[in-house]
């Protein structure tokens, strides 16, 4: 009987320590659970287009509200383009052309220019769908037209456009810097499905990313990214990839793209 009665004891502790461990586990996850919400500002992810409090602290601003095209014109124009762009669903869409590039409005451009900065959004393309974000772009680089000289972050359907299987080693694919450098540990989401980008520039040194994974780094003006460029379609063109403040654009491919989140946070020189 008194054996029995210490293993009853002695489980009942057991009981009492598992119950305890995981007590303590849970207001461990509940802790950090509440931190990162307090990181995040609200507990709540923000709306499209909107910044939270803690990104607005950080010295985040929008360049797209999601409803006007305040803050934008067409690439050579004083003003937006009348044809070509629409803001559908909280987003800027370029409506399709029949794939005839800057035909049907050509590119847009930020009104104000940026040189050191981390910029992010959202893209999403249609099927066969091309398209980019580029920056550091400078109007006199181009004496006639509306379409957008230089860096560019590809934005493309891999799978379904030919320009993927064009140009060296996968340098035309969507989140390359377009045919100079390909992208590496690369995650995209299907045709259809938002996909998030971050750019920065810092001194002279670049990064892409792509849903969360660094797909392209390089430093501006380096012997790197010289010999990429005298090996590319833009080797004839004087003074390309020299700009180190400009315009961010997006392009008129002809196809049916969105963006939308666009915000930036100007950045100091290491």
């Amino acid at each position: 009987m008194q054996i029995h009665r210490i293993n009853s004891l002695a489980a009942v502790m057991r009981g009492l320590a598992v119950s305890l461990m995981l007590t303590i586990l849970l207001c461990g996850l509940a802790a950090e659970s509440a931190a990162q919400h307090k990181a995040k500002g609200d507990g709540r992810a923000a709306p499209p287009n909107t910044l939270t409090p803690s990104e607005k602290a950080a010295g985040w601003r929008l360049l797209f509200d999601g409803k006007t095209t305040a803050g934008w014109r067409g690439f050579r124009r004083e003003k937006f383009p009348e044809a070509g762009w629409v803001i559908a669903d909280g987003a800027i869409k370029h409506v399709a052309s029949n794939g005839e590039q800057s035909q049907n409005g050509g590119d847009i451009i930020t009104v104000g220019q940026y040189g050191q900065f981390e910029l992010q959004l959202e893209w999403r393309i249609s099927p066969g769908g091309n398209s980019g974000i580029k920056y550091l772009i400078s109007e006199d680089m181009v004496k006639s037209g509306h379409s957008g000289l230089g860096f560019e972050m590809q934005v493309l359907d891999d799978d379904g456009h030919p320009d993927a299987k064009m140009g060296m080693n996968g340098n035309r694919t969507a989140g390359a810097l377009y045919d100079l450098i390909a992208p590496q540990n690369k995650v995209l989401h299907p045709v259809g499905q938002w996909n998030q980008v971050r750019l920065i520039i810092q001194g002279d040194h670049v990064e892409h990313w792509l849903n969360g994974a660094k797909v392209v780094e390089y430093d501006l003006g380096s012997p790197r990214l010289k010999a990429l460029i005298a090996e590319s379609k833009y080797k004839n063109i004087p003074g390309f990839g020299e700009v180190r403040k400009g315009h961010i654009l997006l392009q008129d491919h002809g196809n049916e793209v969105w963006f939308r989140n666009i915000k930036i946070r100007e950045l100091r020189a290491p």
